[in-house]
Formats: structure tokens, C-alpha cells, sequence
């Protein structure tokens, strides 16, 4: 087994993630089985009870793990399924190591850092890059591993020498450490600085670990001068100082890589038994990203949500958004709407705020109300949803956006004026939307309906069952604690409102449809989880085809995308000569 550790300086949020998972893409191109661990020094336990705006979203797992956001990047660059074990967090390393103490498995010992923590640390690294992660069940071979936040954190310090101890323990010719950091470059002088690389490198030995590669972020390709300096100062080869400026899009990081000649530092420093030359998947990305900068044609979704001041907040739904535009030839235009501020009570207090929201809303080719919690803001969704239920405007709802979008049609359609969730008005007379009999609300971790739950299409009319494939069930990734009353979904069918998808038992409401509209679609599983770059996910494929006003043709021609519209599998551009190539799904 070869481990790649990842860690960082300088600042947090430097692009660990992208990298980690560009090496994972270049590593996998070239025929080697790899997996991905990520590493939080915080001591939550997960990801699930952070707001969106300290750590980003939170992503769920098949296994109904709720991880780091990177783990999305991991599992969208390298088309792999990870667990919940490949996040691993302080939190969940002390619990153990406590639980073995409480149990006595210590023998009496005094239960230390070092070497119980950090002994605890390396065996669950070991013990879970054995896990396969790809559907032919075969070990990994390469597992990366990121360290989050930056080299110097006192919280991260048990992980950094536990590393320092494993280096030894899997042999140097099986262990290889990138360090990421950032080269800035002062507006004043223009001139690209070395120093905060330099102590952070410094840093980063004296407590016991080399770097291999140095990673420079840096918003211009790095000058000679400035790599021979780096090399000088922190005891690299030239070769070894790899420069990842800001590029138009993602799927250009590993291409920078391999252009650096990454691959082949890695083939001799760990020996691998593979030819330094990628092999066809990363044809796919040179492709895909010539493709997204070659694109004129703008889609426009309006985004309606509460934290859209961080769009990290929203990475899955954004990818998702960008696999379906590329998909269709598009560029990707998002209007973050501020869900509050498409209120009345903004009008009263900042008419200029309401107006723009509003402004942006209706000149979007569609909208899109993502999943979410708390009751701020959700009047300002459902004026939005009923804004694109009366206008024809292509509209998806995802978890708490199907929801939604039920009370609204109760309200507005079906009369039920106090129409709510039990989650925002415990004591409305219609609760349409109401808390799930297994939910323990005086617990928040790990409470919620979570991971890969099958949904079972009940409609052959069904647009989504279609764009499916005309699958009978799809299974995709829930995170929820409320559902669709199922008691009133009657009086909705009757009025055109119909629940085409629901569970295997056939008592919770999966999927909505609106019949006459062009686009009103809503799920109550997080479609965007399982979005890949060449497979995107069909309830936002859908939403961005009606935006560009190719949804009908699109149905037409059986739910296939012209060759001038999909990606080839040769190594040059599709052809609109050849014949129609069917849009790869995820498999079900």
C-alpha cells in the first residue's frame, strides 16, 4: 500500500481538496486502484450538526455518513463510493480510544497522546485504505490522505506526529507528503513571495516531516527565480516545486499536474507498477474542460436559499449544476437569491435588497430551492416557488424545496391558508409536512433519515422516471427528519399535484410532479450527492434542459442527447455526424 499524505500551510481553505483529488484522478488515470481518507482536527464527532457557514455543506455517504465537503471532491473526481470511516475527526479518535480505555483494554496503563492517540490514529489510516471503494470490490492501492487545516494548528499537532511515526512504520519508498501552500503576491509590488512558504516548511520539519512536493498556490503561473528560491530555501529539487495557479475550472488542476510531471515524481520516488502515462479517463477531462471554456451559450438558475453569502455552503448543488449545463453546452450562470430578502419584511426595512432579489429571481431561466433547516427564510422560498408555479418557470426542489413547494400548493391551490411544516408551526390545522415517527428530537447528531434509500417510480408518465432511464426505482442519498404527510396526499393528486416516487412501502413521498407544467419538479433525497462530471444527476439534467428550453426535444428524441451535446469516446471532439449517444447515468 502506498500512502500519499496531503497536509498545508499558510492559510485554510488553500485548495487541499481539489488537489488531493486531482493526485487521486491522475493516479486512477493511469490504471491504479486508489481511495481517498480525509482527516478534521475538530472534535465534533461529524460534519452533521455544522451550520453551513463554518465548514460548508455537510455530504452525505451511501452509508448515511455525514462527512466533510471533501469528500464530494473525492468521490466526483475519482467516480468512487467512500464510508463514513474515510473522514476521520478528533472527535471520533478520542471516542474510541476512551471506549477501549473504559472497557480496560489498556491493561491499567496511562492512556497518553503519544502513543495511544497517535497509535490509534495510524492503525485506523492502515485499516481503512484496505477498504474498496470502486464496484469491483478490489483493494486500493494508493490511499491519499488530507490533512485539514494548516501545519501549526495546536488541534492538529497529534495527527502530524502520528504521521511522523508512520512514515517509518510503511517504509520511505511507501509514504510521500505534498505540502500545499500559498505564494502571495502583493498588489503594490506584484512581486510572487516565498517567505510564508518557507516558514511553513520550516514548520512542517521541525516537527518531523519532509515534504516530497511543494504545491505553490499562487494567482499567476510561479517565475523561475521564485521556484529556484523555493527549492534553495526548503531543500527540494526545482522539480520538486509544482506550481497550481488559478485556472477557469477544476478539471484543468490534474492536467496541471501531469504537465509538471507529477506522475512520473510518483512513479520513481513510490515505485509504482505503472507507466507514467495516463491512459483514457483523462482524455475525458482535457475534453470536458475545453469544453467548458469553449462555451457561449448562457442557462441563468436562480438559487434560492438562506446561506448563499457562502458558496461552499452549496458546493454539491453548484457541481451538479455545472455536470448538467456542460452536459447540455451551456455555461452556468447561478443567481444567489437570499431567500429573507424576498420577503415583505425586507421591503419594509431595505426596499433596495427586496428589489434586486426579486430582480434577480425573475430574470433566471429557472430556479432551483435547495434543502436546508430553521425556519428563517422559508416564506421568502415559497414566494419564490410560487412565482415559478404561475409563471411556467422550470423550478426543482430538493428535500426541504419539495416540501416547500407542498405547503405552497396547499395554500394557494387547495385553500389551506396556515398550510405549514410541524417543524415551523407545531400547531398549524394543516400540517402537510410533518416529523417522522423514528426522529428523536432531543438528540441532534445522527438523528435524521440518512444515506442510500430506494425510490420506487409510481407513474410510466413520470418526466423524472424518463430522465431516469425509465427505471423502475432509483436509490440515492437522503438527509431529512420531516416528510410529506401522507394522510393528505389525496387531496394534492386531485388537484394535479402527484407523487410519482415513493418508498419501497409505499408510506413516504419521494418524488412531486405538477401536471401542465413545463418543469415543477421536487425529491425529497438529495440528488446532487451522486452527480459525476460525465454522469450528471437527472432532476438538475432536467431543470437545466427546460431552462434552455430543450427539455421537449429532449423527451422526443427517448430521453438522448445529440453527439454535438454529450461527450465522445474518442480521444478527439464529438462529431455530430455520428450516431446518437446515449448520456451516461449513474448506474443503478
Amino acid at each position: 500500500m502506498k500512502y500519499i499524505l496531503v497536509t498545508g500551510g499558510v492559510i485554510s481553505g488553500i485548495g487541499k481538496g481539489i488537489i488531493a483529488s486531482s493526485v487521486g484522478t491522475i493516479l486512477k488515470s493511469c490504471g491504479l486502484h486508489v481511495t481517498a481518507i480525509k482527516i478534521d482536527p475538530y472534535i465534533n464527532i461529524d460534519a452533521g450538526t455544522f451550520s453551513p457557514y463554518e465548514h460548508g455543506e455537510v455530504f452525505v455517504l451511501d452509508d448515511g455518513g455525514e462527512v466533510d465537503l471533501d469528500l464530494g471532491n473525492y468521490e466526483r473526481f475519482l467516480d468512487i463510493k467512500l464510508t463514513r470511516d474515510n473522514n476521520l475527526t478528533t472527535g471520533r479518535i478520542y471516542q474510541s480510544v476512551i471506549n477501549k480505555e473504559r472497557r480496560g483494554d489498556y491493561l491499567g496503563k496511562t492512556v497518553q497522546v503519544v502513543p495511544h492517540i497517535t497509535d490509534a490514529i495510524q492503525d485506523w489510516v492502515m485499516k481503512q485504505a484496505k477498504i474498496s471503494v470502486d464496484d469491483d470490490d478490489v483493494e486500493p492501492q494508493v490511499c491519499v490522505i488530507e490533512l485539514g487545516g494548516t501545519v501549526g494548528d495546536i488541534e492538529s499537532m497529534p495527527f502530524i506526529e502520528a504521521f511522523r511515526q508512520f512514515q517509518f512504520k510503511v517504509k520511505k519508498e511507501n509514504f510521500c507528503n505534498i505540502h500545499v501552500s500559498l505564494i502571495p503576491q502583493p498588489s503594490t509590488t506584484g512581486e510572487q513571495k516565498t517567505k510564508p512558504t518557507q516558514n511553513s516548511v520550516r514548520e512542517l520539519r521541525g516537527l518531523g516531516l519532509s515534504p516530497d512536493l511543494i504545491m505553490c498556490r499562487c494567482a499567476t503561473p510561479l517565475e523561475t527565480s521564485v521556484k529556484e528560491k523555493i527549492s534553495m530555501f526548503c531543500h527540494v529539487e526545482p522539480s520538486q516545486v509544482v506550481c497550481v495557479q488559478d485556472v477557469s475550472t477544476v478539471y484543468r488542476v490534474p492536467l496541471l499536474l501531469l504537465e509538471q510531471g507529477v506522475m512520473r515524481y510518483f512513479c520513481e520516488r513510490l515505485n509504482l507498477p505503472v507507466e507514467p502515462k495516463p491512459r483514457k479517463m483523462l482524455t475525458k477531462w482535457k475534453e470536458m474542460a475545453d469544453r467548458s471554456d469553449r462555451l457561449l451559450e448562457k442557462v441563468s438558475i436562480a438559487l434560492v436559499g438562506k446561506y448563499t453569502k457562502l458558496s461552499d455552503s452549496y458546493t454539491s448543488v453548484i457541481k451538479a449544476l455545472e455536470h448538467s449545463a456542460l452536459a447540455i453546452n451551456h455555461k452556468l450562470d447561478v443567481k444567489y437569491v437570499d431567500s429573507a430578502d424576498l420577503e415583505a419584511a425586507t421591503l419594509q426595512d431595505e426596499p433596495v435588497k427586496y428589489h434586486e432579489a426579486w430582480q434577480k429571481l425573475c430574470s433566471a431561466d429557472g430556479v432551483l430551492v435547495p434543502g436546508g433547516f430553521g425556519v428563517r427564510g422559508t416564506e421568502g422560498k415559497i414566494l419564490a416557488i410560487k412565482w415559478a408555479r404561475k409563471q411556467n418557470k422550470p423550478f426543482l426542489g430538493v428535500c426541504l424545496g419539495m416540501q416547500l413547494a407542498v405547503c405552497e400548493f396547499a395554500r394557494e391551490v387547495l385553500g389551506w391558508e396556515d398550510a405549514n411544516s410541524t417543524e415551523f408551526d407545531p400547531e398549524s390545522k394543516h400540517p402537510v409536512v410533518i416529523d417522522m415517527p423514528e426522529h428523536n428530537p432531543g438528540q441532534m447528531g445522527g438523528t435524521m433519515r440518512l444515506g442510500k434509500r430506494r425510490t420506487i417510480f409510481k407513474s410510466n408518465t413520470s418526466v423524472l422516471k424518463k430522465l431516469y432511464g425509465d427505471s423502475d426505482y432509483v436509490e440515492e442519498r437522503h438527509r431529512h427528519r420531516f416528510e410529506v404527510n401522507p394522510e393528505l396526499t389525496h387531496h394534492f393528486e386531485s388537484k394535479g399535484l402527484h407523487f410519482v416516487g415513493q418508498d419501497v412501502e409505499g408510506e413516504r413521498m419521494e418524488v412531486v410532479e405538477l401536471e401542465g407544467h413545463c418543469y415543477f419538479v421536487g425529491v425529497q433525497y438529495h440528488p446532487e450527492f451522486t452527480s459525476r462530471p460525465i454522469k450528471p444527476s437527472p432532476p438538475y439534467f432536467g431543470l437545466l434542459l427546460a431552462a434552455a428550453g430543450k427539455l421537449p426535444g429532449f423527451m422526443a428524441k427517448g430521453c438522448r442527447l445529440s453527439p454535438r451535446d454529450t461527450y465522445s469516446d474518442r480521444s478527439g471532439g464529438s462529431s455530430p455526424e455520428a450516431d446518437i449517444v446515449d448520456l451516461k447515468f449513474p448506474s443503478l
